[in-house]
């Protein structure tokens, strides 16, 4: 955990999407103080036509950011790491801020395994580094 899902109605070169990878991994890791090596993030293009919200009586398209993240999460951090993640998508790929929604679903640390970093993620406290 965590996992980080933008599904998005275009199509990007890989390139820009590793960056948006790298750069998203590393703006959770640095706000949620978390071992960057958790960090799964899929950018799922879904093409167009495939993504849709309804502003003004009339569906549009727009993009959707899942965060599955760690319970425990101060409201004002996580509305501080939406920010910042939006900021990446918006930079990156040039995706419009008011058609951009964040998600986030809290999962206690035994519900995500990790074999190659030694089980599952420990759990967060407000305590933590």
């Amino acid at each position: 955990m965590p996992y980080l899902q933008l599904d998005v109605n275009d199509s990007y070169p890989v390139e820009r999407k590793k960056a948006l990878a790298k750069k998203m991994a590393l703006t959770y890791a640095d706000l949620m103080t978390v071992d960057i090596r958790r960090i799964s993030i899929a950018i799922r293009e879904v093409g167009q036509g495939g993504v849709w919200r309804t502003v003004d009586g009339e569906p549009v398209p727009v993009s959707v950011l899942m965060c599955d993240i760690r319970q425990g999460r101060p409201a004002e951090l996580r509305m501080q790491v939406a920010k910042a993640l939006c900021a990446d998508c918006i930079g990156i790929l040039g995706l419009r801020e008011d058609r951009l929604n964040v998600e986030f679903t809290q999962h206690s640390g035994d519900e995500m395994y990790h074999p190659t970093l030694g089980g599952f993620s420990p759990e967060w406290s407000a305590g933590e580094a």
